[in-house]
């Protein structure tokens, strides 16, 4: 502290002033200096955690490209036109594509196969239940067959509902071309040969066949 009479030239008083002043305090230097050092080291680590995340999705689309290629099949088979060479991420993710498609075609096949399978087994059923009741049939009455009709007779019978068949066919096909044959016939078989159209010409052949045998 100064005294009342000193003069401000005095060399005394102007160190007192010069220290007195906040922008040559050191200790404010010194907080800017770890204040910057603060933001420095903390912009480090942003770019650190950044890094680090970037280099974890890099490694997870690597490891689910390696997986690609050893659950698809066409991706271990060699393909000559490569070589040894490690297939790119292109091939891999077309290769895949192309398998997934692959897959679903098969998918598609097995489900027609299924309905299939299934119309079998249920034109199987009925059979089963016919020949039942024609086992039955038969242990109810021992001696039906003793009124067993001749081959003749079925051949008759077949022969018959040929030249129903035959008829009808020759009036509706044409031999223009093979294509035009070709229509016809399948034209014929939609019209002709339905279950209740074959139905009445096996009636009608029986019927006429009885009459005359009887």
């Amino acid at each position: 502290m100064t005294e009342s009479g000193a003069s401000p030239e005095d060399p005394w008083v102007k160190v007192e002033y010069a220290y007195s002043d906040n922008s040559l305090d050191p200790d404010d230097e010194d907080s800017d200096y770890h204040q910057e050092s603060y933001k420095e080291s903390y912009k480090d680590r942003r770019r650190r955690a950044h890094t680090q995340a970037e280099q974890k999705r890099r490694d997870a689309i690597k490891r689910g490209y390696d997986d690609l290629q050893t659950i698809v099949p066409t991706c271990q088979q060699q393909d000559f036109s490569i070589g040894s060479q490690k297939l790119s991420k292109a091939i891999v993710l077309q290769k895949t594509i192309d398998y997934i498609q692959f897959l679903h075609k098969e998918k598609k096949k097995q489900e027609e196969e299924v309905t299939t399978l299934r119309k079998d087994v249920t034109a199987l059923k009925i059979m089963k239940v016919n020949y039942e009741q024609i086992v039955k049939a038969h242990q109810d009455n021992p001696h039906e067959g003793e009124d067993q009709v001749s081959d003749q007779v079925k051949f008759n019978v077949f022969q018959g509902i040929m030249d129903s068949l035959f008829q009808s066919f020759n009036a509706s096909i044409s031999v223009a071309s093979f294509q035009e044959l070709s229509a016809c016939v399948f034209s014929w078989i939609e019209e002709h040969c339905k279950p209740q159209t074959l139905r009445e010409i096996v009636i009608g052949v029986l019927h006429q066949l009885k009459n005359q045998l009887y």
